[in-house]
């Protein structure tokens, strides 16, 4: 249940904060150091941290191209 909770708290991290956790959890994924069912949660985080990154990434490029509008 605790990993919900984080999933949950992604609106409050920084870009940068959700891109550390986000290869923090690749890290781990990929030394498979930890079991099955971790490795099935540290997904299902690491998936909601893309959502959370991809739509960080969406809303700066946006707000680029509205400040490229306005300047020409």
């Amino acid at each position: 249940m605790a990993e919900k909770n984080e999933n949950n708290d992604t609106k409050d991290l920084t870009f940068e904060q959700a891109v550390k956790k986000l290869t923090d959890i690749v890290g781990k994924i990929e030394n498979g150091q930890i079991s099955l069912e971790q490795s099935l949660s540290q997904y299902e985080q690491g998936m909601e941290l893309i959502k959370y990154c991809r739509g960080t990434l969406q809303k700066a490029e946006k707000k680029i191209e509205e400040i490229s509008k306005n300047r020409e």
